[in-house]
């Protein structure tokens, strides 16, 4: 069985071991592959794995011999699955890998913009608290945490990790969900989205990426919030309008955003929030812990596995 990983290096730039899938076949791994060498590279290929590059409906009809697509994420947006469903292949994505480092991330975030610490070391470093006539300085807000509300948009996994983190805070959290009242525990206090906008100190989006979701943080939903608002975006870059937000920050219609995914990856030069006042960006690495990685790595190997023993997982083409 040949496999042929087309993007191999973000998931694993050379820490990690590909010895696993290696067992399962004869397996050619490539770093990168642009677009129009996916055909080249996948040919002859029963199963082919992907992290980022898009598998189209044409690639799909042009490769008889592929059988299995695997996604090393947990969204699976880059491939055609109904050209795949209608084709029989299995394509498998790896879900919650990553929950506790998105999770971990949001509160860096937070934490980063409510503390300033990598501001305050770069002014100590500068030689600022030497020379300071005071024992301490400080010239940006100092918030805490305790009794403040977070939003969360989405009560998945990320989600639900998220809230467990601020209960630890002593945070009240609110959660915009599917789920009823009655799957809640009783530290989550269940909104209406427009609702969760307008009280929240702090708002984090874990929700997918829809046509109902795209662009749900647009102009006149962020003039809702208080002025002493953060927003945090770990899910995903077109949830949130970025020329909007931007404008929202500039103009001090909310105080702050930490966001780790953007519409465009890597970001055009002219994206707005790379410039946009107290925007702090991060490049998409809140799923790239080195234990997060580990765990993709053996689900994409027991995904597979399953594939060749009959036994299928995590198949979203069903």
């Amino acid at each position: 069985m040949k496999i042929v990983v087309l993007d191999g290096y973000a998931a694993n730039p050379g820490d990690l071991s590909w010895d696993g899938m290696k067992a399962l076949g004869e397996c050619v791994i490539y770093e990168r592959t642009a677009s129009e060498q996916v055909l080249e590279r996948a040919a002859g290929a029963e199963v082919v794995l992907t992290n980022k590059v898009v598998i189209t409906a044409e690639h799909i009809a042009a490769l008889p011999d592929l059988k299995y697509i695997g996604v090393l994420a947990t969204g699976y947006n880059i491939v055609d699955v109904e050209a795949a469903r209608n084709r029989g292949i299995v394509v498998t994505n790896i879900p919650a890998y990553s929950t506790d480092s998105v999770a971990q991330m949001v509160f860096a975030h937070i934490l980063n913009i409510c503390l300033q610490v990598q501001h305050y070391t770069e002014e100590v470093r500068d030689g600022r608290w030497t020379s300071s006539p005071d024992f301490c300085f400080w010239d940006t807000p100092l918030m805490e945490l305790s009794g403040k509300k977070l939003g969360i948009v989405g009560l998945g996994h990320t989600g639900s990790a998220t809230a467990r983190i601020a209960i630890g805070f002593g945070m009240q959290v609110c959660a915009y969900t599917s789920k009823s009242h009655f799957q809640l525990i009783p530290e989550i206090k269940k909104m209406e989205l427009d609702e969760l906008f307008r009280e929240c100190d702090i708002v984090s989006l874990h929700c997918p990426l829809t046509e109902q979701t795209r662009g749900m943080v647009n102009a006149a939903r962020l003039k809702t919030m208080k002025p002493t608002a953060i927003l945090i975006n770990t899910g995903r870059g077109p949830l949130v309008n970025e020329q909007d937000l931007a404008d929202a920050l500039n103009n001090g219609t909310i105080y702050a955003a930490g966001v780790d995914v953007l519409s465009q990856e890597p970001p055009r030069a002219d994206n707005p929030l790379l410039h946009a006042r107290n925007c702090f960006i991060t490049p998409h690495i809140a799923w790239a812990s080195g234990e997060a990685r580990q765990r993709l790595m053996q689900i994409a190997v027991d995904n597979l596995n399953g594939y060749i023993t009959g036994k299928v997982v995590n198949n979203v083409a069903k």
